[in-house]
């Protein structure tokens, strides 16, 4: 490559893969170069398209090298910046160009990042929400066997589609962490994903009846807009707190990371504005002892990016994914010839040159989109409540 690469076209596809849509972009250049994005604003597609059609008006003819100059002018390019809508959009275009420059340059996007800390990103798997009880027990010992060590369970009533009242899961979910924890042993990390449901007098609750030492963290127990609530709750309970999966850039990690609220990182790449505002968050959360579990929820474009990610920062966790046998269908091989593939419990880093992945673009050209909705939950009394 001897002259400057410009891009030529910025396309979205929100596209159904498995059980959602994906929104995935792809950005192209004048000499054949083209990377892949994912956004991770889940239920909200046409809306991160149509922000990312914004963009593409004065992104194209850009040179896609000059990453951090084109975040920061996607990001203030408008009055109104910021904000989830927004992030998502510039998440995926932010992924696509890593994706272009590892590949212009020959090299896996980790070395863009710092080179690589390790040669295996550890996972963790979670019991499936459909799984309560005796039965979430038992799918934790399975996943035990085929070699995970950390496990999320979810609480009784999370598979609802109508009804969910906090004070009918507190009691159950915390009698099923108490005997998850007998069976399965110390040397395990349980935790619990609470899908932010709870009050903070519910969560307190919750974490009462709890034995000392059974969880190994408590995720998104609370809605997270308010940190003082998240700092009132850290008062009642020593267990840690894993939050942060729906945070949309390095601002809403400032009150939680400087204030020692949380001790995971939920950082989602796809969300929080892709690979350039991630690195800024590990950064500061390195500087506080908060460690990264990344929120990995649908494609293998925002699994990759985020192996990226966990191969070259040093407080690293855990990475979310999915037990091979859950086949949800989010990684799709019709759509994704080229994808990462666990090895036991970890994923071992892709040396491929950019993020390691392909896409069949006329697969998912072929695929439409399809509206769908998280169940809208209310409580016996009818008034709603959180998904």
């Amino acid at each position: 490559m001897t002259e400057k690469l410009k891009i030529t076209a910025i396309k979205p596809y929100p596209v159904w893969v498995g059980t959602r849509n994906q929104m995935l972009v792809k950005v192209e250049t004048d000499q054949g170069i083209f990377g892949w994005g994912e956004s991770g604003l889940s239920g909200r597609e046409k809306a991160v398209a149509g922000a990312i059609e914004h963009y593409r008006e004065f992104l194209v003819g850009r040179d896609p090298m000059q990453i951090g100059r084109i975040w920061q002018e996607v990001y203030r390019s408008q009055y109104f910046e910021g904000g989830r809508v927004l992030q998502a959009a510039i998440s995926a275009i932010d992924i696509a160009l890593h994706d272009i420059k590892g590949k212009a340059l020959g090299v896996p996007v980790y070395e863009l990042l710092g080179g690589k800390q390790r040669d295996r990103i550890p996972t963790f798997a979670s019991t499936g929400d459909e799984a309560e009880g005796d039965v979430a027990i038992e799918r934790a010992r399975e996943l035990r066997a085929q070699g995970w060590q950390a496990i999320r369970f979810f609480p009784i009533g999370q598979n609802g589609r109508d009804i969910f009242e906090p004070r009918e899961s507190i009691g159950a979910t915390a009698s099923m962490m108490n005997k998850a924890r007998e069976a399965l042993g110390d040397d395990v990390v349980l935790g619990i994903d609470y899908h932010h449901r709870l009050s903070v007098a519910e969560a307190a609750s919750f974490c009462n009846k709890l034995g000392r030492g059974v969880l190994d963290f408590l995720e998104e127990p609370i809605r997270d807009e308010t940190p003082e609530a998240y700092e009132s709750l850290r008062t009642m309970t020593d267990i840690p707190f894993a939050i942060g999966e729906e945070f949309a850039s390095k601002w809403q990690f400032l009150p939680y990371i400087e204030r020692g609220i949380h001790q995971f990182n939920r950082l989602d790449v796809c969300n929080v504005g892709g690979l350039t505002e991630a690195m800024k968050v590990a950064g500061w959360s390195e500087a506080h002892y908060v460690d990264l579990m990344p929120h990995n929820p649908l494609g293998p474009v925002c699994t990759a990016a985020t192996m990226h990610l966990g191969a070259a920062v040093a407080n690293f966790a855990w990475l979310e994914t999915r037990a091979p046998e859950r086949k949800l269908g989010f990684d799709n091989s019709d759509f994704f010839p080229v994808q990462p593939q666990l090895d036991g419990a970890d994923y071992p880093v892709s040396d491929l040159p950019g993020l390691g992945v392909e896409v069949d673009e006329k697969a998912i050209q072929a695929q439409s989109f399809r509206f769908w909705e998280a169940p809208h939950l209310k409580r016996r009394d009818g008034s709603v409540t959180n998904w």
